[in-house]
């Protein structure tokens, strides 16, 4: 692997390698930025563009969707092409498809847009990771560069929102797209300065088959699932493309089991420690995104605060997932990283009490904030378990594997809670009859609803939808208490 760096005789990172570092925040922070300002916005580009609950799904899940069908490719396509180069074809690709999503002026156009936008934003991560293993060899420093890494990402998710609050305050929905386009141009002006071209001079070529495999797995699973939040009535195809999906992933594994360069390195699955840290990465996952979404909706349709006031009730998530993070490397002075981890998610499944009960945004928030403070040791420790566990060669393929846990999880979080939340209002709401049809599809169309009905009845109408909303808070934050509390048990076995 040709790399020009700093390092001194010990295999110590110098200066230009931590400034590299932080030329590697900007695509961090940006993604983080871009997937929950895209969750604040959902309401006001929902009615400025006309879209419905299906088109909603898709425009808040799409990217993460695109981003898990892509990442593993990515990953592989870094070691192979240079990590660097790969991450500023994406950076560029990114800009421009921002300013596009910006620009959208249908539902149809918006979801090509972040559709798109997944694949560039599929380069970014696994580039990075790669990157940070080729940059920073001594264990010790690898360590504080991908805690440091990992902080980045959430404290855009923290800073996103507020970024986000401010701009659908002063301009337009299409604002919180255009933060790509400025952040992107910088990276490629800054690249070459300060980040080795790193890759693996001896990969394989890379197998077309085992891409089409991936996609033709994902793409259909995901589907299925979000059209049986989205309309009910739709069960038996939204069955069959979960069908489809799953036969496509068994034929997948198969092609990687017999290849001599996989695409995905099933190998790892294998080792005890590395296969607890990603299935507790996509559990996490899934119960992070799907009550970040669930809030987010909840502070703006049910409380009435503005997307600012939402916004700055949001950041306490954000700020103390990143703080857990930041703190992960501290407790291994008394714990291992397996104990940390196991202990962090302990307080993480408490933090579902708060919100399972949603009295008022101070729970729910208070709530939110001790889940996503208690999964800080897993994304910082757990993130270089993974990369450590192979050669720095083969650094973007791990990296791609990790990232893939993460987005799947996202992805299966949104759409499998976001289904437990749509069941339970469209269930409440099946026997109001005074209900438009709008308001009978989401509490956002109620809220639309009942700005055009006189007082009386939109006030029985917002009563009934805030209550039908806030009971499927509930039961989603009781469903991932459940699936924490069984993710705690199997990893105090596994990680002992």
């Amino acid at each position: 692997m040709a790399t020009i760096t700093s390092l001194d005789r010990a295999g110590r990172a110098g200066l230009r390698e931590w400034l590299g570092l932080v030329v590697l925040a900007l695509p961090t922070l940006l993604v983080a930025l871009d997937i929950n300002s895209v969750f604040l916005a959902l309401p006001h580009l929902s009615a400025d563009l006309g879209a419905d609950a299906v088109h909603q799904l898709w425009i808040a899940d799409g990217y993460g969707l695109m981003v898990a069908g892509f990442v593993v490719t990515m990953g592989t396509l870094g070691d192979r092409i240079g990590r660097r180069r790969l991450l500023m074809i994406g950076a560029a690709a990114f800009g421009l498809l921002s300013v596009a999503s910006a620009y959208a002026t249908s539902p149809a156009m918006l979801i090509a847009a972040r559709l798109l936008l997944g694949v560039a934003g599929a380069t970014l991560m696994p580039s990075t990771l790669g990157l940070i293993s080729a940059m920073f060899t001594d264990a010790r420093q690898r360590g504080l560069a991908i805690t440091a890494w990992s902080t980045c990402v959430f404290a855009g998710a923290a800073l996103g929102p507020v970024l986000g609050g401010v701009l659908l305050t002063h301009y337009w929905w299409g604002s919180v797209f255009l933060i790509g386009a400025p952040t992107m141009a910088v990276l490629l002006v800054a690249a070459p300065l300060t980040l080795p071209d790193s890759r693996n001079p001896d990969a394989g070529r890379l197998d077309l088959a085992s891409v089409l495999l991936s996609l033709a797995a994902i793409l259909p699973l995901t589907y299925g699932v979000k059209q049986l939040g989205a309309d009910l009535a739709d069960a038996p195809a939204a069955l069959a493309a979960a069908a489809v999906g799953a036969l496509f992933a068994m034929l997948f594994v198969r092609r990687q089991r017999g290849l001599r360069d996989p695409l995905l390195r099933l190998d790892l699955l294998r080792d005890r420690t590395v296969g607890a840290v990603l299935t507790a990465m996509v559990a996490t996952g899934a119960g992070l995104a799907g009550v970040g979404l669930l809030t987010t909706q909840y502070l703006q349709l049910v409380c009435g605060y503005s997307p600012l006031a939402s916004a700055v009730w949001f950041a306490p998530m954000g700020l103390a997932m990143a703080a857990g993070c930041t703190l992960a490397p501290l407790t291994q002075r008394r714990l291992s990283p397996g104990a940390a981890i196991v202990a962090g998610l302990v307080v993480s499944t408490l933090g579902f009490l708060p919100v399972a009960l949603a009295d008022g945004p101070a729970t729910v928030v208070a709530g939110a904030a001790l889940i996503a403070f208690g999964t800080g040791p897993l994304f910082a420790l757990g993130t270089g378990v993974v990369i450590g566990s192979v050669a720095p060669e083969q650094a973007g393929s791990a990296a791609a594997l990790s990232e893939t846990s993460n987005y799947l999880g996202g992805t299966a979080g949104i759409a499998l809670f976001g289904t437990v939340a749509a069941g339970v209002y469209h269930a409440r709401l099946a026997g109001f009859g005074e209900a438009p049809d709008a308001a009978r599809e989401s509490v956002a169309g109620a809220v639309a609803a009942a700005a055009t009905l006189p007082a009386g009845p939109a006030g029985r109408l917002l009563t009934v939808a805030h209550a039908a909303f806030t009971g499927g808070l509930s039961l989603v934050a009781a469903c991932a208490a459940v699936l924490f509390v069984a993710l705690v048990v199997v990893l105090a076995r596994r990680l002992r």
